[in-house]
């Protein structure tokens, strides 16, 4: 299993204090992501999250769906988040690289939220989507998020603070532009553009759509029909 920066630095405990932010933009682009998705799921929906961690969006979604299904690369993830789902009886946790999924169980959504795609590491975006793709049922709908470009001195506070605790290295101010910020320890987080996202559309073949949640978020939402 490839490890990455968030299996090794930014796991558990840690992970959790990213979302304890005092900043309230950023509280509310984190639930704004959540409503946006929970307003398109059925009850009857089983549904896959990529890049869980602890599985803070999964205990959201679960009341809305018949089952939620986390993938993600730190055991130590999956360990803590068996606590903290415990009495969520339809979430399911694993540890599993989502470059490597394959699974033979088709889902009726899957979800690549707050910028998944940077996260996983997408180097080749329009391939990893083909991949998730592949794991939903016909008709069923992958939802990929990014920042809205309104959004970045919002996203660079939030980052400031998790520097301040001891989360991230410190930020390399310099290097930050452009929808990409870096840490000095060596992070470095990207972004996708308006345009990054059609490309990654209309290569999979299927209907997509793009649409701007809160003047915080971007996403591409593709729907597995032809």
């Amino acid at each position: 299993m490839k490890e990455n920066y968030y299996a090794r630095s930014l796991n558990a405990e840690r992970l959790r204090q990213v979302y304890d932010t005092a900043i309230a933009r950023v509280a509310r682009y984190l639930e704004c992501e959540i409503s946006f998705v929970c307003g398109g799921l059925k009850k009857s929906d089983e549904v896959l999250e990529l890049a869980a961690g602890y599985g803070r969006i999964m205990k959201k979604v679960a009341p809305f769906v018949r089952s939620v299904t986390g993938l993600d690369i730190s055991a130590e993830n999956v360990r803590f988040g068996a606590e903290y789902l415990k009495d969520t009886k339809n979430a399911e946790l694993l540890v599993m690289d989502v470059h490597e999924m394959d699974y033979d169980r088709r889902f009726d959504v899957a979800l690549c939220l707050q910028n998944g795609l940077s996260a996983v590491k997408a180097e080749l975006p329009e391939a990893f989507a083909a991949k998730v793709l592949k794991a939903l049922k016909m008709g069923g709908k992958a939802y990929f998020s990014t920042y809205h470009p309104r959004f970045w001195e919002h996203r660079l506070a939030w980052f400031k603070e998790q520097a301040e605790k001891g989360l991230l290295g410190e930020l390399d101010m310099e290097k930050c532009k452009d929808g990409v910020l870096v840490c000095k320890d060596g992070f470095r987080a990207t972004t996708q553009s308006a345009e990054d996202l059609e490309r990654i559309g209309r290569a999979s073949g299927y209907r997509w759509q793009i649409s701007e949640v809160d003047d915080s978020s971007l996403f591409l939402v593709i729907e597995k029909i032809i």
